[in-house]
């Protein structure tokens, strides 16, 4: 199977290793992904946002979009922020609704982050 990917041009990408997202086939793997830096000072609703602002173009490059999406892990520093998040993925998603996963981590980078978000996912009926 042919592999595909897109870059960020985060300086962090070529720092670490990898790519915003990667397609083996039909499935597409998108990176942690938090905040453009401009968005980092707000709330975790507009940090989910903005993290999701960045997986939907990287998405499209590579042939899905958010309507694709099988599963999304959202990564929260403060459980008090539950409620912006969830808003933020009912926004994203509306009546299609991926499998998630939620977990609470210790930090984020950078450490402005309050929200990381990564997805999954299948393009195609699958058939």
């Amino acid at each position: 199977m042919t592999r595909r990917g897109t870059r960020s041009e985060h300086p962090f990408e070529a720092e670490y290793g990898y790519r915003r997202a990667v397609r083996v086939g039909p499935h597409i793997h998108v990176s942690g992904t938090t905040a453009r830096e401009a968005d980092l000072g707000g709330d975790a609703l507009a940090q989910a946002r903005s993290a999701l602002s960045i997986i939907a173009p990287a998405l499209a490059e590579l042939g899905a979009s958010l309507a694709d999406v099988v599963h999304t892990r959202f990564y929260i520093v403060d459980m008090a922020d539950l409620p912006l998040v969830t808003q933020a993925h009912r926004e994203a998603f509306g009546e299609y609704r991926p499998a998630s996963t939620l977990l609470q981590v210790v930090g984020l980078t950078p450490q402005e982050a309050r929200v990381e978000i990564e997805v999954t996912a299948i393009v195609g009926d699958g058939a």
